[in-house]
C-alpha cells in the first residue's frame, strides 16, 4: 500500500504522488485453468476418486489378492445346490464362485486384466485415429477425402459389432480383444483430431507461421498438432470407460480366450448366469464393478471436457 508524503517546510508544496509498481503475473495456461476448475467440481473430485481406486486396485492386484486369479482355495465348499455366499466361510469375505475361486481376490485380479485391456485398446485406437486424423486434418485435398470416406465407413458400423466382428476374425484371447477394441475406437480418434485441426488453419499463429517460411511439416508438427490435441484427450479418458464395457461383452460373449476360472469381469457375469438362483452376488458383484469403474472414467471425462470447454471457462 502506497502513502504521499506530506509537504515539507520550505519545499514545495506540489508533491507528486510516488507511482505503483505493477507486476506481471502473466497469464493463466489453459491446462493450469481447466485443473483449477476441476479441483472445484464435485463431478469430477467423484470421478477421480473412483479412477484414483479402481488403478490402485489394479496396480496392486498381486498385494492386495489373498489368492492367484486362477487358484481354486475353496473347491471342496461348494455343491452343486449351494455357493458360499458373504462370510459363509471363514477366509472368504465375499465368498466363492462356482469354480471354488475366492470371489474378492477374482474381482481384484479382475479389475487389472480390465485396465489392461481398456488402456492397451484405447493406446491402439489412440495412435491409429491420430495418425489418419493428422495426415487428413494437415494435408487435406484428396488424400483428406479418401480417408474421411473409409472413416464415414467404418463409423457407419456401431463399435461392438464391429469389434466383435474383429474379434472373430482374430480368434480368442486377449490380445484379440484389445487389437478388437482398438481398431473399432480409429474413426472416432481420427474425425475428432482431423476437425480439431482443420478449424486451427484459420489461427494468427499459424498464418504468423507460414509468414515466417517455416515448412509445412513444422507447422503441423509444432504448432497445428499440439494446439488441436484437447478434444482428443478428453475422449481418451471417455473411451477408456467404453473399452472397459466392450472388453466385458467380448468376455462374455466367450471371445476373451483364457480359462473358465480365469479372474476377469465379464468372464465372471458369463459363469455367473447359471447360478443367479442360488448365489446372485456372483453376476451382481462383477457387474457392479463395472458400471462403477465406467462412470468413474465418464465423469472425469466429462468434467475435462466442460474445464477445457472456451464457453464454460469464461463463466
Amino acid at each position: 500500500m502506497s502513502t504521499t508524503l506530506p509537504p515539507q517546510p520550505g519545499g514545495d508544496t506540489d508533491v507528486a504522488a510516488p507511482v505503483p509498481v505493477v507486476r506481471d503475473t502473466g497469464g493463466t495456461s489453459l491446462w493450469k485453468d481447466a485443473f483449477r476448475r476441476l479441483r472445484k467440481n464435485p463431478q469430477a473430485i467423484a470421478g477421480a476418486v473412483i479412477v484414483g481406486v479402481f488403478l490402485l486396485v489394479a496396480v496392486l492386484a498381486p498385494l492386495l489378492a489373498r489368492y492367484g486369479g486362477e487358484e481354486l482355495p475353496g473347491r471342496t465348499y461348494i455343491t452343486p445346490t449351494h455357493i458360499p455366499g458373504f462370510g459363509e466361510v471363514e477366509g472368504f469375505p465375499l465368498g466363492l464362485d462356482r469354480f471354488g475361486g475366492d470371489l474378492l481376490s477374482k474381482l481384484i485380479w479382475g479389475a487389472q486384466a480390465s485396465l489392461v485391456i481398456g488402456v492397451m485398446s484405447t493406446a491402439i485406437g489412440l495412435a491409429g485415429g491420430m495418425l489418419l486424423g493428422i495426415i487428413a486434418g494437415g494435408i487435406g485435398g484428396k488424400v483428406d477425402n479418401v480417408i474421411m470416406r473409409a472413416v464415414d465407413i467404418l463409423l457407419s458400423v456401431p463399435n461392438l459389432l464391429l469389434a466383435v466382428s474383429i474379434a472373430a476374425i482374430l480368434g480368442q484371447g486377449a490380445f484379440a480383444v484389445m487389437i478388437a477394441i482398438g481398431v473399432a475406437q480409429v474413426p472416432i480418434f481420427a474425425r475428432l483430431l482431423r476437425s480439431s485441426m482443420i478449424s486451427q488453419r484459420s489461427a494468427e499463429y499459424m498464418l504468423a507461421a507460414q509468414t515466417l517460411g517455416l515448412s509445412r511439416g513444422a507447422i503441423i508438427m509444432n504448432h497445428q498438432l499440439p494446439n488441436s490435441l484437447g478434444p482428443v484427450i478428453v475422449q481418451a479418458t471417455l473411451t477408456l470407460a467404453t473399452a472397459v464395457i466392450d472388453a466385458a461383452a467380448l468376455s462374455f460373449l466367450g471371445l476373451g480366450g483364457g480359462r473358465p476360472q480365469t479372474a476377469e469381469w465379464g468372464r465372471m457375469l458369463t459363469y455367473a448366469q447359471a447360478e443367479l438362483g442360488i448365489a446372485p452376488q456372483l453376476a451382481f458383484l462383477p457387474g457392479l464393478c463395472i458400471a462403477i469403474t465406467a462412470l468413474g472414467f465418464t465423469l472425469l471425462g466429462e468434467s475435462l471436457r466442460e474445464a477445457l470447454d472456451p464457453k464454460t471457462r469464461a463463466k
